[in-house]
């Protein structure tokens, strides 16, 4: 036989190449978008936890919630989640029931989630329903019993 026929890589052991690869592929792939996920709703949360800091600090110096993000400053109201949606703000507190009654964020027994103020992103679909049972609530990252929970909507 020639040298050159030795050597060289036969059509089985490239095929078991390629389905190695593919495999790797296959498995690393999931992987690396959960961890991306993750990192995403870390950052969401994060961003929340600032910007609440920032609304009670406001609320410190004013006696009073902002009525919008745009009143903190500091770019807040350009401020985007890592899906590229601004994060969502309503103020509860001090206004009249029937003014916010259907927009507030509510628990899966229809109970408010927040007696002062909802702060909170829609999340990688970047939709979102006032009851956290919706399917297209799922994904947010809430701001629940006033400060108490930071986290995604499905896990509170």
């Amino acid at each position: 036989m020639p040298e050159w026929y030795r050597k060289a890589l036969t059509l089985v052991e490239l095929l078991l190449v390629v389905v190695l690869i593919g495999t790797l592929l296959g498995i690393g792939i999931p992987i690396y978008k959960s961890q991306l996920d993750k990192a995403r709703n870390t950052k969401a949360i994060s961003d929340i936890h600032v910007i609440q800091v920032e609304i009670i600090e406001y609320m410190i110096d004013n006696e009073m919630l902002p009525e919008s993000l745009e009143e903190l400053g500091k770019g807040r109201e350009k401020l985007r989640d890592p899906w590229g949606t601004p994060y969502q703000y309503l103020k509860i507190e001090g206004k009249r029931r029937r003014d916010v009654q259907g927009k507030w964020r509510k628990d899966r027994f229809l109970v408010p989630l927040n007696s002062d103020f909802d702060l909170y992103s829609k999340g990688k679909d970047k939709k979102s329903r006032p009851p956290l049972t919706a399917r297209v609530s799922r994904d947010d990252i809430v701001r629940a019993n006033n400060g108490g929970y930071l986290g995604l909507a499905s896990k509170y």
